[in-house]
């Protein structure tokens, strides 16, 4: 088991992301995460594909977009074109999940389904089987800075077993919202595989560089928590 960093971009200085990017990586970022956001899906608007093309640029590491957008399939072609290595959309934003699912996969990119604060992960059942990586966003999608919302821990554990009984053990499970340095251990306990985290790594007060080290630090006793069977009870 190893836990993947992905700092979010959403946070990161737009005057010089190629920089912060490498910046990341360099010092312990695995992935960088690009969130999109429409202004109707969720009450944001972010950036689109040629941002992503930038950071594609800037970086050989996992390119992993999170699109937080209305009607997504008209868009997967865009941003696996501008790079995208995993390409995940919202099972609340989709008509048609499996086939949106299926569309990234055409495309060549990994295909996540991310689900919102307050639908249950269960509903994810019949499409487990065809994913690559499951995100439970630990705050309402919209905007950086949000504290963690508890019950996200124990969803965790629960996306992890659903994962599990569903055999779907190469399946990554992703954990996006109020992650840093306290809580990002009883997420990975839980059963996380990949942090995002934007403001808690490059608006640290003590910068990036000691937010990454601290994140990794954190995930890594998380991690040996639930080896030892600890999980999201062992704080």
């Amino acid at each position: 088991m190893t836990v993947r960093l992905a700092p979010s971009i959403l946070s990161a200085d737009f005057g010089r992301l190629a920089e912060q990017v490498q910046e990341a990586v360099e010092h312990g970022a695995d992935w960088i995460h690009v969130d999109v956001m429409d202004g109707h899906f969720v009450p944001n608007i972010t950036i689109g594909p040629a941002v992503t093309h930038a950071v594609r640029a800037a970086t050989d590491r996992t390119v992993d977009v999170h699109l937080m957008i209305e009607a997504p399939d008209r868009y997967l072609e865009a941003f696996v074109d501008a790079g995208a290595d995993v390409v995940t959309v919202h099972l609340e934003a989709c008509t048609h999940l499996h086939r949106t699912v299926q569309r990234i996969r055409e495309l060549g990119a990994r295909a996540g389904v991310a689900v919102n604060p307050a639908t249950p992960v269960d509903h994810l059942r019949d499409i487990v089987a065809d994913l690559d990586l499951l995100l439970v966003m630990s705050v309402n999608p919209g905007f950086g800075g949000q504290r963690y919302i508890e019950a996200s821990t124990q969803r965790l554990a629960r996306a992890r077993a659903l994962l599990d009984a569903e055999g779907r053990a190469g399946a990554l499970l992703e954990v996006d919202g109020g992650i840093d340095e306290h809580t990002a251990g009883d997420a990975v306990a839980a059963g996380a595989d990949v942090l995002v985290a934007g403001s808690a790594v490059y608006r640290h007060d003590a910068g990036l560089v000691e937010a990454l080290r601290r994140l990794r630090a954190a995930a890594e006793a998380g991690l040996a928590r639930r080896r030892g069977g600890k999980g999201a009870e062992g704080r």
